[in-house]
């Protein structure tokens, strides 16, 4: 079990994002644009750093949906390694078998 704090800050920076994410990729394909000229490359990278750290994708962390376990994601099922075995145990996932040859 995760700590509530640092589910809490998670799902803060997933808003953060949601909120500097169409500013975040005008910036950057101002940023790779060939047309544009030096300056306002510059510019688009001096937006970029101006935005929040947060503000990235990248800082997102992808964790357990029941327990906040941040390592070991199974992502199709969008829980840890840990909790999908016991739930293919128990037969909670539909289609899962444990494989045996």
């Amino acid at each position: 079990m995760a700590k509530k704090s640092m589910i809490a800050k998670n799902e803060q920076r997933k808003v953060i994002v949601a909120r500097y994410a169409e500013k975040r990729a005008t910036l950057k394909k101002q940023l790779v644009d060939p047309n544009s000229t030096d300056e306002q490359r510059e510019e688009a990278r001096l937006g970029l750093q101006k935005l929040p750290r947060n503000a990235s994708p990248v800082r997102v962390r992808k964790r357990d949906s029941i327990d906040g376990r941040p390592r070991g994601h199974v992502g199709a099922y969008g829980v840890s390694r840990v909790r999908f075995r016991m739930m293919a145990h128990r037969g909670e996932l539909p289609g899962v078998t444990k494989s045996s040859w």
